[in-house]
C-alpha cells in the first residue's frame, strides 16, 4: 500500500510538472474520508490548501470540502485554528481541552478536512508548504495583504512553483485601498459597509445580524470565485490570484437598498425591524406565547389575511383597500393586527393559516428551527462520530443535486490528525522523516 501510495505522489509530480491532463482524471486521494466516494461528487479529483483561520475563509473551504474536494488544512502544531480555544460552549465538556482541541466554533466549520500541523516559521515547514503547492490545484489564505510574502507563501512565489495554482486571498478590505492593511472581523464590516445601521429595530440602536453574515457570505462568494476559476484554468491551463474581502462582499450584499440609494440619490430610510419600508402588513406580530409574521404582498394577500383573522371588513376599510393605503395608515393596522394575534397561541394562528396561500411563519428559535420537521424531512441536521467527541450532531450541507449526494463525509478533524498522513501519502516523506520535523517543532 505505501509503495502505491508513493507511486500515485509521483505520477501526480510528474503530470504536473509534464503539464498533462492526466492530473485532472486522478482518482481521489487515499488519505480522504473512508466514506463511500463513487465519483459523483462535483469537486473529487480537487486538492485543496486550506491556509485560512475563523470563519470566513474556513466556510469557504467547508463549502469545497462538502462537494468533494480534498482539503488539507494547515494548522499551527500548538495552537491550531483560532476557534479552537474560543469556547465555552465546548464540543464534550468532560475532555480536557489540551486532549481535544475542539470548540464548537471550530466544528461549524470544518468539516471534510485533514488537519495538518505545520509551523512555517522553519524553512522546513515553508518547504513542505512550497512542495504541498506543487500538488494542489487550489490555495485560500486570509492572512493580511503581504502578510506571506516573508516566507514565499505569496501568489507571485507560488505561481512561479505551480502556474495553474488558482489561489484565493480573503482580507477584511481587499488587496487595494486605502483600509487594504487594516485588519477586519464580521462586526466591524457590518459597521463600516452599512449593514448595522439597515438592522434593528425601527426606534432603536444599529445592531449586528445574529450570525456573522458577512463572513458567510464572503466565503459564499469566495467558493462560487473559486469554482469559476476551476473552469476558466480548463480552457485557458492557467490559475489565476482571487482577491476577495467582507468589505467588498458587503457592499453587494446591500442589494436593492444600494440600488435605491445609487439611483435616487437619497438618504436611506433607516431601520425596520422585521417590517418593510413599503409593503403592510408585512413583518412579525405577538402571539398569546411567542410572534408569528405575515406577508401581504398584494391586496388579494392582505383579503386573505383578513378572513383568516376574522375580519373581512378591513378589506374594504378606506384605509386600506391599497398598499399604498396601508402603508399611510401602517400604524393603525399593524396595530389592530396585533390585538388580534396576541389573543391565540402561534400554533393556533399556524393550523388557522394552514392552506390559505398566505406567506406566514412562526418566529422559532434555534432548538426549535433545528427540530422543524421540514428541516429534519430536507436532511438538514447530521451526524458524525467525532474521534476526540464521540457521536455529534451537524448543520448538513444545503443544496441537493440529482446525480451526487454532497454532504459531511469525514467530522472536524483534531489538531494535526492527518500529518503523517498527508506527508506521507502526497509528499512521499518517510516515517523518520516525519518523526524528525515533529521533534524540531515544525510539525505536530
Amino acid at each position: 500500500m505505501a509503495l502505491a501510495l508513493r507511486v500515485q505522489a509521483l505520477a501526480r509530480r510528474s503530470s504536473i510538472a509534464s503539464g498533462s491532463n492526466v492530473l485532472r482524471r486522478m482518482p481521489l486521494r487515499s488519505y480522504s474520508s473512508s466514506a463511500s466516494v463513487d465519483g459523483t461528487l462535483p469537486l473529487e479529483g480537487i486538492r485543496v490548501l486550506d491556509m485560512t483561520r475563523v470563519l470566513a475563509g474556513p466556510y469557504c473551504t467547508q463549502i469545497l470540502g462538502d462537494l468533494g474536494a480534498d482539503v488539507i488544512k494547515v494548522e499551527h502544531p500548538v495552537r491550531g485554528d483560532d476557534t479552537r480555544a474560543w469556547g465555552p460552549p465546548y464540543a464534550n465538556p468532560s475532555i480536557p481541552f489540551e486532549k481535544k482541541n475542539i470548540m464548537l466554533t471550530y466544528l461549524k466549520v470544518n468539516r471534510n478536512k485533514k488537519s495538518l500541523g505545520l509551523s512555517f516559521q522553519h524553512k522546513s515547514g515553508v518547504e513542505i508548504l512550497h512542495k504541498l503547492a506543487k500538488e494542489c490545484d487550489v490555495l485560500v489564505e486570509n492572512y493580511l495583504p503581504g502578510g506571506l510574502k516573508k516566507y514565499g507563501m505569496d501568489y507571485e512565489t507560488l505561481k512561479k512553483i505551480n502556474p495553474k495554482l488558482i489561489y484565493a486571498s480573503i482580507t477584511g478590505y481587499g488587496q487595494t485601498g486605502p483600509y487594504s492593511n487594516r485588519a477586519g472581523y464580521d462586526v466591524m464590516v457590518e459597521a463600516e459597509m452599512g449593514l448595522m445601521h439597515i438592522t434593528g429595530a425601527r426606534d432603536g440602536a444599529p445592531v449586528k445580524v445574529g450570525v456573522a453574515v458577512t463572513d458567510l457570505t464572503t466565503g459564499l462568494y469566495t467558493s462560487n470565485a473559486i469554482m469559476a476559476a476551476l473552469i476558466a484554468r480548463g480552457r485557458t491551463g492557467k490559475g489565476q490570484h482571487i482577491d476577495a474581502c467582507l468589505s467588498d462582499c458587503q457592499v453587494a450584499t446591500l442589494s436593492n437598498l444600494a440600488s435605491s440609494a445609487l439611483i435616487s440619490g437619497q438618504k436611506d430610510s433607516g431601520r425596520w425591524g422585521t417590517a418593510h419600508p413599503s409593503i403592510v402588513p408585512y413583518r412579525s406580530y405577538k402571539t398569546q406565547d411567542g410572534d408569528i409574521l405575515f406577508g401581504g404582498g398584494n391586496d388579494r394577500l392582505f383579503g386573505v389575511l383578513c378572513d383568516r383573522l376574522g375580519f373581512s371588513e378591513w378589506k374594504t376599510d378606506a384605509r386600506f383597500v391599497t398598499n399604498s393605503d396601508r402603508v399611510q395608515h401602517r400604524a393603525e393596522i399593524d396595530g389592530m393586527i396585533e390585538s388580534t394575534t396576541v389573543q391565540k397561541t402561534t400554533q393556533q394562528w399556524l393550523d388557522i393559516f394552514e392552506g390559505s396561500g398566505m406567506p406566514y411563519a412562526a418566529v422559532n428559535d434555534i432548538q426549535g428551527t433545528l427540530n422543524h420537521k421540514h428541516v429534519l424531512a430536507r436532511d438538514m441536521v447530521t451526524e458524525v462520530d467525532h474521534p476526540a467527541c464521540g457521536p455529534i450532531k451537524l448543520v448538513n450541507t444545503p443544496i441537493k443535486y440529482s446525480e451526487a449526494k454532497p454532504g459531511v463525509r469525514t467530522p472536524p478533524p483534531t489538531l494535526g490528525q492527518h500529518t503523517d498522513e498527508i506527508l506521507g501519502s502526497v509528499l512521499d516523506y518517510s516515517e523518520a522523516d516525519i518523526a524528525r520535523l515533529k521533534d524540531e517543532g515544525v510539525l505536530s
